[in-house]
């Protein structure tokens, strides 16, 4: 850590009243991200913060940097659960904010208690976000693609799972005959959804924080304008807490009642567009597990690759849609395959 964060971190203590002689510092798990976290507690009041790091070694850090404080002071200001940033310095590649909780919705999950009252709350500010967001947001912010298109649909999910998953991870470069016919009508039935709302674009359960009856949204840096069905399938497929099919269909549903309230003309398109969002998603999921098993050796993801491939079958099943056959074959006979196949007897 850094002496320009420690002594922001002193800073915020300071303004916020609170005594700086017995502090906690505990470095916070890390996931997919190269960012490093911090929870900093004041022993005795319990008080705590949030500190990330992330030095602006290239110009694709400082976008990231740049869009992590535009696009969280934007949401939290149109009343989106995003953590209150108290400091930051850009030059640095630091921030320090809200802690918004010590409870993931993956472990929340993973306790046993009943999760459907709290999807129902994280459903809810997720459309409001969605809706108010979109309202004086300026795609200048964003640090990858001001909008997600079709282009992000080929190049970051659909060839991401063919390079990463199928080459990359299973070895298998070259035997991917039709798919890109298959992808190319994904990405079409895709593109048919309305594109002009808040895209938060990594919307699961280890990004959803919980404090009580709080819910805290973290991770928003690549937030963009999208279509409203991609964040809530990042949602209902999330292959990281284990969700009953039934569980996904409540909450699916309890989203779609959102829609016709507030307007019951957007219904029908949402329904249409809904499945081939999720097979995207589905797709970025399987790409990113593999990427970050084989070239940042972080094993862990591996496990949750079996439970994506069958949700991508799932998924694909619910769509009679001719093109799409030869990436519904592949993954029928891949999920047949030996390695699948062990990987799930592990535990997977």
């Amino acid at each position: 850590m850094n002496a320009g964060l420690k002594k922001g971190i002193l800073e915020v203590l300071r303004q916020r009243g609170e005594t700086a002689e017995d502090l906690g510092f505990d470095r916070l798990k890390g996931d997919g991200s190269r960012r490093i976290f911090w929870r900093i507690t004041v022993q005795g009041s319990g008080f705590s913060l949030i500190a990330m790091c992330n030095p602006p070694y290239d110009a694709a850090i400082r976008r990231e940097n740049h869009a992590y404080l535009m696009i969280g002071r934007h949401l939290r200001q149109r009343g989106a659960p995003l953590p209150r940033i108290f400091h930051f310095d850009l030059e640095g590649g630091w921030f320090i904010m809200e802690d918004m909780g010590r409870v993931s919705l993956q472990e929340f999950v993973s306790s046993g208690k009943d999760p459907l009252p709290v999807y129902e709350r994280v459903v809810d500010h997720l459309f409001r976000m969605q809706i108010r967001g979109a309202a004086g947001f300026d795609p200048k912010w964003c640090c990858q693609t001001e909008r997600y298109d079709r282009t992000v649909m080929l190049k970051q999910e659909a060839h991401y799972f063919r390079d990463a998953f199928l080459g990359r991870y299973l070895g298998l470069k070259g035997a991917w005959s039709g798919l890109e016919g298959a992808f190319s009508r994904l990405a079409e039935g895709a593109s048919m959804a309305d594109s002009a709302f808040f895209l938060h674009r990594d919307f699961q359960s280890r990004n959803i924080m919980l404090s009580g009856d709080r819910v805290g949204i973290i991770d928003w840096q690549g937030g963009r304008l999208g279509p409203l069905g991609y964040d809530l399938a990042s949602l209902v497929i999330d292959p990281y807490p284990s969700l009953s099919r039934a569980q996904r269909v409540h909450v699916y549903r309890q989203y779609l009642d959102l829609i016709r309230e507030h307007d019951p003309a957007w219904a029908g398109p949402f329904e249409r567009c809904f499945p081939y969002l999720a097979i995207q998603r589905n797709l970025q999921i399987l790409g990113a597990f593999s990427f970050l098993t084989v070239v940042m050796n972080k094993a862990h993801f591996e496990a949750y690759i079996p439970t994506a491939l069958e949700t991508l079958d799932d998924l694909l099943h619910l769509i009679e849609d001719d093109p799409l056959s030869p990436l519904r074959d592949l993954v029928r006979d891949l999920r047949r395959s030996e390695k699948i196949l062990d990987m799930a007897r592990q535990g997977g």
